[in-house]
């Protein structure tokens, strides 16, 4: 299994689509094996999910994400957990053990193709957002 996180100097990012990284974390028998930071070239909501799904990522943990991130997700069978903050090492043994605290009904609907109002490129904890689909 392999899963990932928006990274960010050891913590999870707060804005999916613009997360300059992920850290892909394989699993063997409930553990973690390899932790790997991967560089997204500045890639957009869209070449985001293309990228995890050619890296074979099942699940990601995230802070903020909007409906195209969530949809292009969905598409790539990505199942992810948004509305996360702290330390991307911990989020990920949190999930294995069963505890990860996220949040399934958050909605982010400050995001959209262009998104250029006063938080533009702020964590989007900052302008109240952060949702996940389970």
């Amino acid at each position: 299994m392999r899963i990932a996180t928006t990274y960010e100097k050891g913590e999870i990012f707060q804005h999916f689509g613009h997360t300059e990284r992920f850290k892909i974390y394989d699993i063997e028998n409930g553990k973690v094996t390899l932790a790997t930071v991967v560089n997204t070239n500045g890639s957009g909501h869209g070449a985001l999910a293309d990228i995890l799904k050619k890296l074979e990522v099942e699940e990601l943990i995230c802070g903020g994400i909007g409906a195209g991130a969530k949809r292009a997700l969905s598409e790539a069978g990505i199942t992810f957990y948004g509305g996360v903050s702290g330390n991307a090492d911990e989020a990920v043994e949190d999930l294995l053990k069963g505890s990860l605290k996220y949040d399934p009904e958050a909605a982010c609907t400050n995001h959209g193709e262009h998104h250029h109002d006063k938080n533009d490129g702020a964590s989007c904890k900052e302008h109240s957002c952060g949702d996940s689909e389970h």
